[in-house]
């Protein structure tokens, strides 16, 4: 099995690709310093699962990455309401829509998290 078949991967890509095309619309004065982390964030979240399923053999380092990949949905939440409400972001379809692939990624992460926890073989 490929990491492109997990849905936690298949969610990031979403979520980066999604990040990136926000973060390039106008006011892009207020989305330099903020847009940039934003960006980097998320792709975090795919760089970490990406990596994780290279370690899945070692059940701490699965694990770690894992946690890694979360502790950036987290992150890339807050930059996204950060631009809400400095008003960087005023499109709430777009944030709303960011925000539900966010909490829908961080709960899937969670769940494999403890899946693996519980069932990992080595």
């Amino acid at each position: 099995m490929s990491y492109k078949k997990l849905d936690i991967w298949k969610l990031s890509r979403e979520v980066v690709i999604d990040v990136h095309k926000m973060s390039m619309k106008p006011p892009k004065f207020g989305l330099y310093e903020t847009g940039s982390q934003i960006r980097r964030s998320s792709k975090s979240i795919r760089s970490n699962i990406f990596e994780q399923y290279g370690r899945r053999r070692y059940k701490q380092d699965f694990i770690r990455f894992l946690i890694y990949a979360h502790s950036s949905v987290d992150e890339t939440r807050d930059h996204l309401e950060i631009l809400l409400e400095t008003g960087s972001l005023n499109d709430e379809e777009i944030f709303q829509r960011l925000s539900q692939k966010l909490d829908i990624l961080g709960r899937k992460l969670h769940d494999f998290i403890k899946s693996v926890e519980k069932g990992h073989k080595s």
